[in-house]
């Protein structure tokens, strides 16, 4: 005879424990362009192919995700996977564009900075046993303003014909995109607290 899981117990959906989904293989795919856009960078000494690439790679930031959800291809491995990419896509392509002399430090280490503290945030708060926190509309406006400009920061130090004009883009996107992240990084520090409250309590609660 089967028992029904207590209402305050999380139950296990089916299927999450799937390894190989499409999320989880464009995923993959991001990660593994990263070396390639690290050598266009400095291998190729091609900015115009490094900037096309991560253009490409910051645009499919969401398309795991919806398919994930649309298609019922939601999995642990995935939950993990796509924040892991999107870190190093940051960390990396910012990185890289910084070290390229094609940003203005300022702007680089600030996003840099917003970037440390959300991901050891939201690890320390993994760890102390808070429930999961969702982005909210602010990070993700601010993720898709910098995944703009960063690309157009490197075009406008490219051989490209629209140079001058990638280089206004770039701040019309970067600056509302940095403003952004950090107004969600202060709304995630009472958001991540009372996560941290519910998880406790939740683990305190003795099962049935």
């Amino acid at each position: 005879m089967t028992h029904a899981a207590p209402a305050d117990q999380p139950v296990a959906v089916a299927g999450e424990d799937r390894v190989l989904t499409i999320p989880n293989l464009i995923s993959l795919v991001r990660l593994g362009c990263l070396p390639v856009f690290l050598w266009l960078l400095f291998g190729r000494d091609n900015r115009a192919a490094a900037a096309s690439l991560l253009a490409v790679l910051g645009t499919t930031d969401w398309i795991d995700g919806y398919i994930a959800r649309r298609w019922n291809q939601v999995s642990s491995l995935g939950k993990v996977l796509d924040p892991v990419a999107d870190r190093l896509l940051f960390f990396v392509g910012v990185g890289g564009i910084l070290a390229d002399h094609a940003v203005p430090v300022w702007f680089a280490i600030a996003v840099l900075a917003r970037e440390v503290f959300v991901a050891a945030a939201t690890l320390g708060l993994a760890a102390a046993g808070a429930r999961r926190i969702d982005v909210n509309w602010w990070g993700k406006a601010g993720t898709f303003g910098l995944m703009v400009a960063f690309p157009l920061f490197l075009a406008s130090h490219s051989t490209m014909g629209w140079a001058p004009l990638a280089g206004n883009l770039a701040w019309v996107a970067g600056l509302p995109g940095l403003v952004f992240g950090y107004v969600a990084a202060a709304l995630y520090v009472p958001a991540g607290l009372r996560a941290l409250r519910e998880g406790r309590a939740q683990r305190l609660v003795p099962p049935a």
